[in-house]
């Protein structure tokens, strides 16, 4: 796997822009569609709850239920604390903001973060980054494998070392809690998936073909999603049929989804595991002159625009990243002062349309919408 390339990434916002601005975020769903608009209203469909179970079926806790009392914080800060951060990338905006949100949450603490690495998506650099920050003795490691199986093994050497671990996103295979880990935390990936799956139903007609997007790799997280989407179809709209593909390379995934398009004309909308990715299938889409609705996962600055602007993304189901980060944050605290944190923690789904665009922003990165954004909204019949 590669990373996503950012060069890349603002071609096919130019190559989205150019034609987005044609359509309202809410247009028909194909070009060739008679079917009414529908009108999404993200609070009516976001889960009251948490929708998926733990990597080994634990029942989830949420990011509220992870948090330091004044005494456990005063140890926290006298132990004089170091920690590394091992992230698949960072490349995107998932792992910029964890990344931001885990260094002031540890800094407000007195724990000092010796390092944050970049896999670059490849299993044999974090195996060595991993091994370099076990080399630098901190008292703990968070980190997001790039993959399961593979990173799984030099993961198992952090607690071997004496070190505290917290999983970000999934769990490598055969380490166990808490001898191994002291906890996992990510998205509701299940929630997630059902979100988008959900709001781009509303564009499908009786009888009609949705495409799914998939990541072609094992990873836990990824695999939520697309099991979220599927289950609530099945239960809820189990007339839609429904056709797959998947990518394994990021940077390869516009090809495929347009190759799959291709092949698959019936197909009336698209779902896609997450944002970059599903920025590369539109900007192929577009190139083919498919006027295709999308909906995905993750809500990163660039789709931000794309909505804003009126591209016709239908929908997103969102990870709540600044919670997400501050509960592994304080996992990882509560482990270097000897307390337990829970085996599985969960950050709920959020459903954003660009009815909530700015609003949900603020809530993912825990800063306000750029002006720019702002700007492009309000000129966007329903977009606030």
């Amino acid at each position: 796997m590669k990373t996503w390339n950012t060069a890349r990434g603002t071609a096919a916002a130019a190559a989205i822009l150019s034609i987005a601005l044609l359509a309202t975020g809410c247009s028909s769903g194909s070009s060739a569609s008679s079917e009414p608009t529908a009108t999404i209203d993200p609070a009516s469909i976001e889960p009251k709850g948490l929708i998926g179970l733990g990597p080994n079926g634990e029942k989830p806790a949420l990011p509220s239920d992870v948090t330091l009392t004044p005494e456990q914080a005063a140890k926290v800060k006298a132990g004089n604390f170091r920690v590394g951060i091992s992230m698949q990338t960072m490349d995107i905006d998932f792992a910029k903001v964890q990344t931001t949100v885990l260094k002031k949450t540890f800094e407000e603490h007195g724990v000092q973060v010796i390092g944050i690495t970049d896999a670059q998506w490849k299993a044999e650099k974090q195996i060595g980054d991993l091994e370099n920050l076990i080399q630098q003795k901190p008292n703990g490691i968070l980190g997001v494998p790039v993959d399961d199986v593979a990173t799984a093994a030099a993961f198992s050497k952090v607690g071997q070392s004496g070190m505290k671990l917290v999983m970000i996103d999934q769990v490598p295979k055969g380490l166990k809690y808490p001898t191994d880990y002291q906890s996992s935390v990510q998205a509701d990936g299940k929630g997630n998936g059902q979100v988008a799956a959900q709001m781009l139903a509303s564009r499908i007609p009786d009888g009609g073909t949705m495409g799914l997007v998939n990541f072609g790799n094992d990873i836990f997280a990824t695999n939520e999603r697309t099991k979220g989407a599927k289950e609530w179809l099945a239960k809820n709209r189990p007339d839609i049929k429904i056709k797959e593909t998947a990518f394994s390379d990021p940077a390869k995934a516009g090809q495929v989804g347009g190759d799959f398009v291709t092949a698959n004309p019936d197909i009336k909308g698209l779902w896609v595991v997450w944002d970059a990715p599903a920025l590369e299938v539109i900007s192929a889409l577009r190139g083919q002159g498919a006027n295709i609705p999308v909906a995905t996962i993750d809500l990163g600055q660039q789709l931000t625009a794309e909505i804003a602007q009126g591209a016709d993304i239908v929908g997103v189901g969102a990870q709540r990243l600044t919670d997400q980060a501050r509960a592994e944050a304080n996992a990882m605290m509560l482990a270097l002062i000897g307390e337990s944190a829970p085996s599985y923690i969960a950050a709920p789904a959020l459903a954003v349309t660009k009815s909530n665009l700015t609003d949900s922003f603020k809530i993912v990165f825990d800063a306000p919408a750029p002006a720019e954004i702002v700007d492009a909204c309000k000129k966007n019949t329903g977009c606030k």
